[in-house]
């Protein structure tokens, strides 16, 4: 039930993305709860969050995450961690993008009973001298793509 729970705030989370609700975002993450992104930028606490997020959501058309879970592992009965694995499809295009891939760890921790964000990030999967790699994680990523 708490790994459900777990998948559900990563789902909350990437839904936000894909709306570029950073409202929706910010208000997923603990008080100093971490956010690093793809250029690895850093946010801490939901006002960081919000304050990073928002003008990136203004001006840029950010693309949707296509994102696979590839495995939830309890710490107890109060915190997980999750691992995913994404890719994006840039605007104006019908492929994802390989360069756009990457690998998202959530931590979370549950908090007066409410599971709550303590570290987000998004890592880019460029599996440098090794494209098989980008080629297997990007056919991975077509095929839940394809089945939504």
């Amino acid at each position: 039930m708490e790994q459900s729970a777990v998948q559900l705030l990563y789902e909350a989370l990437i839904e936000a993305w894909n709306k570029r609700d950073a409202k929706g975002m910010a208000c997923l993450f603990a008080g100093n709860g971490v956010m690093i992104g793809f250029d690895g930028s850093v946010a801490t606490g939901p006002q960081e969050v919000l304050a990073h997020t928002a003008p990136i959501f203004a001006s840029h058309p950010t693309p949707p995450f296509i994102k696979k879970v590839k495995e939830i592992r309890m710490f107890g009965a109060d915190a997980a961690m999750l691992r995913a694995i994404a890719g994006m499809v840039p605007p104006g295009k019908k492929e994802l993008a390989p360069e756009l891939n990457a690998h998202q760890t959530l931590v979370a921790a549950k908090q007066d009973g409410e599971w709550k964000i303590e570290l987000f990030q998004n890592t880019p999967a460029q599996f440098h001298g090794r494209p098989e790699l980008v080629e297997e994680m990007t056919e991975e990523l077509i095929r839940i793509m394809n089945k939504a």
